[in-house]
C-alpha cells in the first residue's frame, strides 16, 4: 500500500495551511492528483480531515477517498509547490 512508501515527500508548509483552511470551510474544492499508477485524476469533494499515518500525510474527503498529499497536483487550480 502506498501509505507504507518510505519515499513520501512532504508538501509545502504554506500549502498545507491552505488545505487546513479549505477543510475548515467545508466547501467543495477541485482536487487534481495522480492516482497510484501516476495517471492524472480530478474530483470535486469536501476535505473532511488531514492526518499523518506511517510518516505520510493524507487528506480524507467527504466521500471517503484517502489521498496522499504528495500525489496532489493542484486544488482549485492552485498548483502545489514542488518544495517547502
Amino acid at each position: 500500500m502506498d501509505s507504507q512508501n518510505p519515499s513520501y515527500q512532504p508538501i509545502d508548509c504554506n500549502y498545507y495551511d491552505r488545505l487546513e483552511a479549505w477543510a475548515t470551510l467545508r466547501e467543495p474544492v477541485l482536487l487534481e492528483f495522480l492516482d497510484e499508477s501516476g495517471r492524472p485524476q480530478a474530483e470535486t469533494a469536501v476535505i473532511r480531515d488531514l492526518y499523518v499515518r506511517n510518516k505520510a500525510e493524507f487528506l480524507l474527503t467527504d466521500a471517503g477517498r484517502e489521498l496522499r498529499l504528495d500525489r496532489l497536483v493542484a486544488v482549485n487550480h492552485l498548483p502545489v509547490p514542488k518544495n517547502c
